[in-house]
């Protein structure tokens, strides 16, 4: 099973910007749907981008022209970068992994409920 660590999270102002990785152990990291979610408290875990083995990507609408997500397989590492961040960005982040490949046939990113490994997460905060 595939570890997931997250960072790069912190304090901007609105319309700041930054950039998260997750970090994943594992040698077939390459053949992974991976996944962003990000979750504010007493609210359900929601997905904000996916990428698959294949390179296709899905965005929230939320987040779409905004936020940019990306891979390097060579590093093991997933990226999201975030620009014209808003208050109502701010949340705890979390990446996902699964070993088919395969993230979804929808026009929205996957439902957290479909994976069960998730790292520690990332908290972003977009506050004046």
């Amino acid at each position: 099973e595939v570890q997931l660590v997250e960072s790069g999270g912190g304090l901007v102002q609105p319309g700041g910007s930054l950039r998260l990785s997750c970090a994943a152990s594992g040698d077939t990291y390459s053949t992974y749907c991976m996944v962003w979610f990000r979750q504010i408290p007493g609210k359900e875990r929601e997905g904000v981008a996916s990428l698959d083995s294949d390179g296709n990507i899905i965005y929230a609408n939320s987040v779409k022209g905004r936020f940019t997500i990306s891979r390097d397989n060579a590093k093991n590492t997933l990226y999201l970068q975030m620009n014209n961040l808003k208050p109502e960005d701010s949340a705890m982040y979390y990446c996902a992994a699964d070993a088919t490949g395969f993230c979804t046939s929808s026009p929205t990113p996957p439902p957290a409920e479909w994976y069960d490994n998730w790292g520690q997460g990332t908290q972003v905060s977009a506050s004046p």
